[in-house]
This record gives structure tokens, C-alpha cells and sequence, in this order.
């Protein structure tokens, strides 16, 4: 437990927070761990994700101000921002559940007797507190947005609300059965979020298919860029601009580019050597590998399996010229 002085020190010294942001976060400071839980579960899902892209978030994971990167991630990382709000509901979520948060429990709606297309069910167990991660995250996340009007802030109050729903979107009634001999004459139930891959799988091919839009005369919202396209609903992701050149090295920012990426030579998709590596080339290096092999079951109960080593070739891309370092910087 953190107390109130110690609470206050640490949300005083988290960059990037706006006033209801440090109040927030001196009030809850056990949420607050949740949220940077959540940021952490962030960066590891964006990696998955976008693995095969020539940006795969790995500059994430240079800055270790995780607070901060939440609350900045819409300006700094295009394409992830989304996950943000929906891993921040996520763990928010999963600790009331486990009762690590004293503000909120198991849902405390999911009480008494309900329906579904199987017949009647008693709620019980402990059901996902779901709404109440998304109040929170919503009232922490927005408020940095809500701070500024501008274009880019109504694109990310709008994806951010995406990313939020997207979790409750895959929550799931799970039951047991009671009844002779396990038949389910009667069951009692309980709603428990989906796994987060999920909810990622789902963000990515929105990101995917997001619809570009412009804001509309008087600024209170949007309309769509292009007058072919059909217009945005409340679960498409929206963007103003398109994203940066990732071939481009940015010196400011320490990034190479895709230097280094492991490509696929044979692949022809962005995992491709020549889309990855920006048409640079790519190195092949022999590596030996050591993986398990010949696996048998042997009763009872174990799994012996054999050594095999395997040469492959491993290919990544090369840095672009000095001389292109310097015309890019």
C-alpha cells in the first residue's frame, strides 16, 4: 500500500499528466499499478501485432516511464495507440476480479437468476467488473484529449472509445453445470473476459481497414476523406494522416529504420525482404539451432524427446549508407 505522500510524490513525477490525470492517480494509487501493468501488456501485444511490419513498436520498449508512454502514445506511435485504452480496461478489469483494487470487485450487477439460449441460469462465481474498467480507463485516457481541441484529439477520443469496447466486445458467459451426474438441470454462471490476443486480433485488422477523414467546418467531428468511401461507425478506427516513412532513419529518435529486422526471403508481404528492408538488401547469416525432436510418450506420464540441431539461414536487413544517414538527418 502506498500512502497518500508517497502517492503524491510518485504521480508528481510521472511525466506527461494533466491535472485530473495526477489527481486520479493520487486518489487510486493501486489502479495505478494496473495501468502500468497494463501499458507493459501494451507494448508486448503491439510487438505481436505488428511483428511483420516495418514498424513492430520496438522503440517502446527504450523508455521505461511507462505512465508516460500511455499518455503519450496517440502523438509518438501511430497505429498502436488503440491498444493502449483496451490493455489499460484489460488489466483494470482482471484486478478487480482478482480483488487487488479496493474501489471495485466482481461485477456486482451479475446477481440473481438470468437467461440465454440454453434456458435459465443462476449468476455466480465472480463475473468480469467490466464496465468499471472502462469508466476508469476512460476518465484517465480521455482526459489528456479533452484538454486540447484540436483534430487529433477527436480522432483519439473516437479510437480510443474503439479500443475500450473492443475488450467487452469478446466477453464470454462461462457456466458450470450442476446435476446428476454433471447434466446441467442446473448451471450457474459468470461473464470472464476473453484472452487479450483477442481483443489485439481484432484492433489490428480494424487498423487495417481504418477510414481516413477530415474534421467537418464547425470542428465538432468528422467526415469521411474520401466521398467513395462509406462513412465511419462507432467501431471503425479513423486517422487524418498517414503514417511516417519507417524506411527513413531518424536520428533525433534513435531509430535505424528496419536495420537489423529479421526478414522472410521468400515471402512477398510486408514480412518480405525487399518490402521490410526498403529495397536496402539484406544479410544471410548460417545459424545453428539446437531444438527438440523425435518426441514419444512413454507411460506414464512423461514426454522424452531427442536434441536435433538444424542449420538455417537468417536474414536481416541492412543499415542504410552513411551517406543516406546524413542526407536523412
Amino acid at each position: 500500500y502506498i500512502g497518500a505522500l508517497g502517492a503524491r510524490v510518485i504521480c508528481d513525477n510521472i511525466p506527461g499528466l494533466v491535472n485530473k490525470q495526477r489527481q486520479l492517480c493520487q486518489r487510486y494509487p493501486d489502479i495505478m499499478q494496473s495501468v502500468g501493468e497494463g501499458a507493459k501488456e501494451w507494448i508486448r501485444e503491439c510487438q505481436h501485432q505488428f511483428r511483420h511490419h516495418r514498424w513492430n513498436c520496438s522503440t517502446l520498449d527504450r523508455d521505461h516511464t511507462v505512465f508516460g508512454r500511455v499518455m503519450l502514445r496517440s502523438r509518438c506511435c501511430p497505429g498502436s495507440a488503440v491498444l493502449a485504452d483496451a490493455t489499460v480496461v484489460y488489466a483494470i478489469t482482471r484486478a478487480c476480479s482478482q480483488g487487488d483494487l479496493r474501489a471495485c470487485g466482481c461485477d456486482p450487477l451479475k446477481r440473481g437468476r438470468a437467461k440465454d439460449e440454453r434456458g435459465e441460469f443462476d449468476w455466480g462465481g465472480c463475473s468480469d467488473n467490466i464496465n468499471y474498467g472502462i469508466r476508469f480507463a476512460k476518465a484517465f485516457v480521455d482526459a489528456k484529449e479533452k484538454k486540447v481541441k484540436d483534430a487529433r484529439a477527436l480522432m483519439n477520443l473516437h479510437n480510443n472509445r474503439c479500443g475500450r469496447m473492443a475488450v467487452k466486445r469478446f466477453l464470454k458467459l462461462e457456466c458450470k453445470c450442476h446435476g446428476v451426474s454433471g447434466s446441467c438441470t442446473l448451471r450457474t454462471c459468470w461473464l470472464a473476459m476473453a484472452d487479450f490476443r483477442r481483443t489485439g486480433d481484432y484492433l489490428r485488422k480494424k487498423y487495417n481497414g481504418a477510414i481516413q477523414v477530415i474534421m467537418n467546418q464547425d470542428g465538432t467531428g468528422f467526415t469521411v476523406a474520401n466521398k467513395n468511401f462509406r462513412k465511419p461507425t462507432k467501431t471503425d478506427l479513423v486517422y487524418f494522416e498517414n503514417s511516417p516513412d519507417y524506411c527513413v532513419m531518424d536520428k533525433s529518435a534513435g531509430s535505424l529504420g528496419t536495420a537489423g529486422r529479421v526478414c522472410n526471403k521468400m515471402s512477398r508481404g510486408t514480412d518480405g525482404c525487399e518490402v521490410m528492408c526498403c529495397g536496402r538488401g539484406y544479410d544471410t547469416t548460417r545459424v545453428t539451432r539446437v531444438t527438440k525432436c523425435e518426441c514419444k510418450f512413454h507411460w506414464c506420464c512423461a514426454v522424452r524427446c531427442k536434441e536435433c540441431e538444424d542449420t538455417v539461414d537468417v536474414h536481416t536487413c541492412k543499415a542504410p549508407k552513411r551517406a543516406e544517414w546524413l542526407d536523412q538527418t
